[in-house]
């Protein structure tokens, strides 16, 4: 089967020329045919599987026809990077339709959105929080909204995304066709397919369980050696390009320096990183640039980087679907591919409760000539913050003949504080002046 056999319109077929699509994956297969017959759809599939295409190309399809300059598609999706990946595929696979995206998140200036928006555009992808955001202050308008499509639903739950979700469907026609993809189908996401979809088609491509072609292992070691054997992994590894995993923002960035000093080309990923820093990390791990990619979850989906050859689990994660999720980043179109885990003592009851999903038990592993029998050092200090310097304490300023006390207005008792019991009354706001819009762009996800 190929492309051709969907019919789609002439600018589309020439994108996807353009884009060197033959062949579709078996999601595109399944679910192309269904999202054109305007059918609601639960797609369950992987990551690195198809799915924006899956999905980006019928919409495209549905919205050759009908008003330009209106929202009519909607995405939402969990992390910027997904966001952005979605854009530039509709982007790529939309060149030729003149039909318009913009991407909708937090952490970047909110004036050129309010723009393109004002502008008119058809698509909108989003994270939830900034969504809310345009939603509350009035600058976007989706009255007009035939196809929303929630992508990578269950990652969005695990980020405590699913009250958002709810007050974004309250804001929306209930008639439109809904499009719900997952890699995994925890009861939450069930629970809330049955609310959303309509008679809804399932698409299952394969089961959760990660690629036939990723090979696993873990290395059972003691936290505070962590680090040297890892340095130890990757001298003795014929590594093209690895993405290390941690738990915290603060040991991705900590790690990421590490590796820097031991002659590596490594950049981190983590949520403390203004977006543009974050997308310069993602770009350089794309073309080479780095060779190593330290990241915290944020980046266990979006990534569309199909040579990653190793994925490292620095820190074990915290359910077995991360797991799946993380180790997904390699072993993808068809290529082979190697997850390492570093599993301390603690981690005992996660490795049985991942073997038990995998329905396998994982290889052990040590490496011949590490010193696995350094004891830890009295205070571990491998990811220890510095101390910080004491602040000079103040000399109290000579009060002068006279003048008033100084007051602090933390304290409730100071002479310039209200009388208890006496409510505050608000400052009436200035004839003519419209209250501000406040954008909160540190919302998580955003």
């Amino acid at each position: 089967m190929q492309f051709q056999s969907f019919q789609f319109h002439p600018s589309i077929a020439a994108s996807i020329t353009a884009a060197g699509y033959v062949t579709p994956t078996p999601i595109q297969q399944q679910s192309i045919p269904t999202v054109l017959a305007e059918r609601d759809v639960m797609g369950l599939a992987q990551t690195g599987t198809g799915k924006t295409a899956a999905f980006a190309l019928p919409i495209l399809q549905r919205l050759m026809d009908g008003p330009r300059g209106k929202v009519r598609a909607l995405i939402v999706a969990p992390t910027r990077e997904l966001a952005e990946q979605i854009h530039e595929a509709f982007g790529v696979l939309g060149k030729q339709t003149r039909l318009k995206s913009v991407t909708v998140y937090g952490g970047v200036n909110v004036n050129p959105q309010i723009q393109a928006l004002k502008n008119g555009v058809e698509i909108v992808v989003a994270c939830p929080g900034r969504l809310l955001d345009h939603l509350s202050q009035g600058t976007v308008d989706l009255s007009h909204l035939e196809v929303l499509v929630l992508d990578e639903a269950d990652q969005m739950f695990d980020m405590g995304f699913l009250p958002d979700i709810k007050r974004i469907l309250k804001q929306i026609p209930a008639k439109r066709q809904t499009l719900l993809f997952s890699a995994t189908m925890p009861p939450d996401i069930r629970k809330l397919a049955q609310e959303i979809l309509t008679d809804p088609v399932t698409v299952q491509v394969g089961n959760t369980a990660p690629p036939v072609t990723v090979s696993h292992a873990l290395y059972p070691v003691e936290q505070h050696l962590k680090t040297g054997l890892l340095l130890e992994l990757l001298q003795h590894t014929d590594t093209d390009s690895v993405l290390i995993f941690t738990r915290t923002k603060y040991r991705a960035k900590r790690l990421g320096e590490q590796l820097e000093k031991a002659g590596y080309k490594a950049a981190s990923l983590q949520g403390n990183l203004s977006q543009n820093r974050r997308q310069a990390a993602l770009d350089g791990f794309r073309d080479g640039t780095y060779q190593i990619l330290v990241a915290t979850d944020i980046a266990a989906r979006g990534i569309d980087v199909s040579q990653i050859s190793h994925v490292v689990n620095y820190d074990i994660p915290d359910t077995p679907e991360a797991y799946v999720h993380r180790i997904g980043r390699t072993g993808r179109a068809a290529k082979s591919g190697d997850a390492f885990t570093m599993v301390s003592s603690e981690d005992a009851l996660m490795v049985r409760t991942i073997e038990k999903k995998l329905g396998v038990p994982l290889e052990r592993r040590t490496l011949d000539g590490f010193d696995y029998s350094v004891p830890a050092p009295k205070k571990d200090a491998e990811f220890a913050r510095p101390p910080r310097e004491p602040r000079p304490q103040r000399k109290p300023a000579d009060t002068k003949k006279g003048a008033a006390p100084s007051i602090n207005p933390f304290k409730s008792d100071h002479a310039g504080s209200k009388p208890a019991g006496r409510p505050q009354q608000a400052r009436p706001a200035a004839a003519g002046n419209a209250p501000k819009s406040i954008f909160n762009s540190s919302r998580r996800g955003k």
